[in-house]
This record gives C-alpha cells, structure tokens and sequence, in this order.
C-alpha cells in the first residue's frame, strides 16, 4: 500500500465520491495499489486493463479514427481512456495510464514515454479550464521501473487535483473525524 494511494482514498472518502481506473501499460497496477489500502471499497469502482488497443474503443470509447491514426501511446487516447472510464463504471473521478514500458518503442514512440490523465467531475476546476488534465512523462529504467512510477505518477497527478479542490472546512472536518490527528 503506498502512501499515495492511502491519502487519494482518503480524500475521496471525505468529499463522498468515487474512482474509476483504465489501464493499460501498467496493466491493473494502479488497481492493485489502490485496492491494497485497507476500505478502499468506499471510494473505488473499478477498473478496465485496456491492454489490447482495439478494447480501448470498445471499452472506453476511445475515439477509433484517433486510435487508426496515433496509436494508442497519445496524450488524447490518455484523456479519452479517463473520460471512458468514469462513465462506463460511474464514478466521480477517472485516471488512466498508457505508454510504453518496453522493450522495443510502440506507435513511433520510444520506451518510457507514457500518459497519465485525470478525468473530474464537471465542477472540478483545472487549469486549462476543462474537465481533465493528461502530463506525458519521460521514464527511465527498466520495464518494471517504468510500469511502477506510471503508477506513482498517476496517482500523484490524482491526489494534487483532489488536494486543490479541498476546501478548508473539508480538511477541518476530515481531522476531527480522526480524532485530531
């Protein structure tokens, strides 16, 4: 259980609402983490290992003519797998993974190059005024190295966007709940 994981739940248990998961590269990974934290059932919904690239259409409705012309290793198939997930399993909140883990480069782009998005409810408030946000990360390392800071790494984008949605009073509520810790 990471640290990571712990405190996404966390927050997610405090404003009352949920997570979806798409996978692909880390391949039910992030699932794992996030399932390794003692009641994450109160905020997780599932997740899609998307692995294959034609069940990232059928699954998520990620857009077909995109998928044809870029690959799935794409920073709009990235946004399209969190947006489909959050639908297809009903939650508040979306992240999705895809990229490269190795060993040979894939859709003409080279290993650790990898996508993580976030897909919020429409009120969350990004800094490109839309619902989402997708970071293309420049991995070093082996296949395992890679696969496990795309985990941290969209975990991490999730809890900053969670984080700087909290209001003081959440917080205050939050501790007080806890017995002031």
């Amino acid at each position: 259980m990471s640290p990571g994981a712990a405190e996404v739940l966390r927050l997610l248990t405090v404003r009352g609402e949920t997570l979806a998961v798409a996978e692909s590269l880390t391949g039910g990974l992030v699932a794992a983490e996030i399932t390794a934290t003692p009641g994450a059932s109160r905020a997780f919904r599932g997740s899609v290992t998307a692995y294959a690239t034609e069940l990232k259409h059928r699954l998520l409705g990620v857009d077909a003519t995109l998928l044809a012309e870029r690959g799935a290793v794409d920073p709009q198939v990235a946004a399209q797998m969190a947006a489909g997930v959050r639908e297809a399993l009903g939650a508040d909140w979306g992240i999705a993974t895809t990229g490269v883990a190795g060993p040979a480069p894939q859709d003409g782009q080279p290993v650790g190059t990898v996508f993580v998005a976030v897909e919020g409810p429409s009120g969350a408030t990004f800094p490109a005024g839309g619902s989402g946000k997708v970071i293309r990360l420049r991995l070093n390392g082996d296949r395992a190295e890679i696969r496990m800071e795309s985990v941290r790494s969209v975990l991490a984008l999730l809890l900053r966007e969670l984080a700087g949605e909290q209001t003081g009073n959440e917080r205050a509520q939050d501790t007080e709940q806890n017995g002031g810790t």
